[in-house]
């Protein structure tokens, strides 16, 4: 173990006794520290901030009610996040604003247009007063493929993209809007020069290559594509309605004048013994999920999403998450609905 004990930078230099008969040479007048690799002394800037977070930010970061970050709720008339509501929530330390471009449970997309011509104008403000601007970031993992994603419309800094959600390999990608010029970006993790010196690894060529070709399906045939969900998932929302009853059916991601994905149905059947998971264990022909595959460990629990939107906890209990592809068809829509029908008659007579 290496144990050094560092002066201080300007500390002053501690007093020598010159022993008769030493030349000046042979005594030197304050010690020398060359063991930086063992440990550097802090810049005053570096004490100043940890200074400043001991007052500031004592609390555990890891805490429930950390404030490293505000989440903003959904509103329960849209599904929506409001664009006040997360303008409010903005505070001279704010750095960046992310949201989905589109819910990947209930297919509501989000107003981003708006919300990042607000944060471009709140940044004239805040560049003014001397204050960091804001950086905007959208997940369109879910939109892209299912409706129109041009950047400059979301006029976005960063915008996230998955390809195994819209028929590519399981690649990501990550757009930034003047790598460098207006948009900073720095690297996580360290080692080779690869991709710019933004991250290490050898590139994955063939599923680089797989995702661009998913892309540039999605460039020529994306209107295609969303008018056939569309009518899909339409229909499949009408033979419900028509085979369980209105009353019955409860659609969670219908709100009037809020746009949402042409694939994504969520709706609930409403009864004592009916929860999603239960339903779907009934089923024989149809396979899909009661929300996000990434939080499918929630077991009997409602989806937070649902009860965000104000729908009720029975009722988001029995939810199920139908998501329409390019291939679906009215007659497996058909076949799906009949399925429906057989589970919810079967665990009813066990009743």
């Amino acid at each position: 173990m290496e144990a050094a004990v560092a002066p201080g930078r300007d500390a002053p230099a501690p007093a020598a006794s010159q022993p008769s008969g030493c030349g000046k040479h042979n005594s030197p007048e304050r010690k020398v520290y060359m063991d930086y690799n063992a440990a550097t002394p802090l810049e005053p800037e570096v004490i100043q901030a940890m200074t400043k977070a001991m007052w500031e930010a004592w609390g555990n970061p890891s805490s429930p009610y950390s404030a490293a970050v505000t989440f903003v709720p959904v509103s329960k008339v849209s599904g929506q996040a409001e664009v006040d509501d997360i303008l409010a929530a903005v505070r001279p330390t704010t750095r960046l604003v992310t949201i989905m471009l589109a819910n990947n449970e209930t297919g509501i997309v989000m107003p981003v247009p708006e919300i990042s011509q607000r944060i471009k104008a709140l940044n004239q403000e805040r560049v003014a007063a001397g204050l960091p601007p804001i950086l905007v970031h959208t997940d369109a993992a879910q939109a892209l493929g299912k409706q129109r994603v041009d950047v400059e419309d979301l006029g976005v800094d960063f915008l996230t993209i998955v390809g195994h959600k819209f028929y590519g390999p399981r690649i990501g990608a990550l757009y930034i809007r003047g790598l460098g010029e207006f948009t900073p970006l720095y690297p996580m993790l360290f080692g080779g020069g690869q991709e710019r010196n933004f991250r290490p690894g050898t590139e994955n060529t063939p599923m680089i290559a797989g995702l661009g070709k998913a892309a540039e399906l999605v460039t020529q045939n994306c209107e295609a594509y969303e008018a056939h969900m569309r009518d899909v998932r339409d229909y499949l929302e009408e033979r419900l309605e028509a085979e369980f009853g209105q009353k019955r059916i409860h659609l969670n991601s219908q709100f009037p004048g809020t746009q949402r994905l042409p694939n994504t149905c969520n709706f609930s059947i409403r009864g004592p013994r009916l929860q999603g998971h239960v339903v779907l264990a009934q089923c024989r022909v149809l396979m899909a999920s009661v929300g996000a595959a990434c939080h499918s460990d929630h077991g009997d629990q409602p989806s937070p999403v649902l009860l965000s939107y104000g729908v009720p906890f029975d009722v988001a209990r029995n939810a199920l998450r139908l998501s329409v592809g390019r291939s679906t068809t009215r007659a497996e829509v058909d076949l799906v609905v009949q399925d429906l029908k057989q589970a919810v008659a079967q665990l009813e007579d066990q009743a």
